[in-house]
């Protein structure tokens, strides 16, 4: 597992404790993508799914292959930056002239950081659960996926979509025995009323409401959230919910 670096977030300058992902590689080596702590993280306002990846090179055998580009959501003001990666560097004779190696199917799923998003401010999960073990996404589907892995593994049982109908753009309902959950794979951060529609939705069914979103959240949602008791997750793109806020940080410590 790799250690935990401190990434300086651009709008409230707090610095929140980053674990760079390990990813295997297909000769079985694990891949760590090459952080460049010395660049300033960007922003995210905006996703495209071209844009979410990025080239990263074994060091045992010289495959080149796109993983997730590392992502982390801020603790204290729920700013989602794009941590800079150093680009692969020519390697003569390496692969076969025009004939990239493809990208890889998603890997099985394997052990992960203890906590999702661990850093300061964030507390462990009880010893008694394992680790998450992550889906990396590529689709709104998958992100739907994780989510209710995510849940499951908090403790809340028979996870799952009210209905049968496909995965749509907007945010996606995931229904258990005493949760309401709603899950936005979009592009565009969550804002007031999305936030403000799943707490009623859980207040009508006397339930725990809990939102994931890909892009994070506005201001308003999260100011709202924590009035509400809400608890928040970003996803990235390993799979790795990470908690943007005391009740989401709570509901990780306690369970369903």
């Amino acid at each position: 597992m790799a250690e935990a670096v401190p990434v300086r977030c651009p709008a409230c300058l707090r610095e929140n404790g980053y674990t760079v992902p390990v990813f295997p590689c297909a000769c079985g080596s694990p891949v760590v993508p090459p952080l460049d702590l010395a660049a300033d993280p960007l922003p995210l306002t905006r996703r495209t799914w071209s844009q979410m990846w990025v080239a990263v090179r074994c060091g045992a055998c010289g495959r080149e292959v796109e993983w997730p580009h590392p992502e982390v959501g801020c603790a204290s003001c729920g700013t989602v930056v794009r941590i800079p990666v150093h680009p692969v560097a020519p390697e003569p004779g390496a692969g076969s002239p025009g004939h990239p190696p493809p990208r890889p199917r998603p890997a099985p799923a394997h052990p992960a950081p203890d906590a999702p998003g661990a850093g300061p401010g964030h507390a462990s999960p009880p010893a008694r659960r394992p680790a998450f073990r992550p889906l990396t996404i590529r689709t709104a589907r998958d992100a739907v996926t994780t989510a209710a892995l995510y849940l499951r593994w908090l403790g809340f049982q028979d996870v799952r979509r009210p209905d049968g109908r496909p995965v749509p753009s907007a945010a996606v309902d995931l229904r258990a025995p005493g949760l309401v959950a709603q899950v936005d794979p979009t592009t565009a951060p969550a804002g007031l009323r999305a936030v403000e529609c799943v707490w009623l939705n859980g207040l009508t069914s006397c339930a725990t409401s809990v939102y994931f979103a890909l892009a994070g959240y506005t201001d308003e949602a999260r100011i709202r959230a924590d009035d509400l008791g809400i608890p928040l997750f970003v996803m990235d793109l390993t799979g790795m919910p990470q908690p943007v806020n005391d009740p989401a940080d709570e509901l990780l410590v306690t369970g369903a």
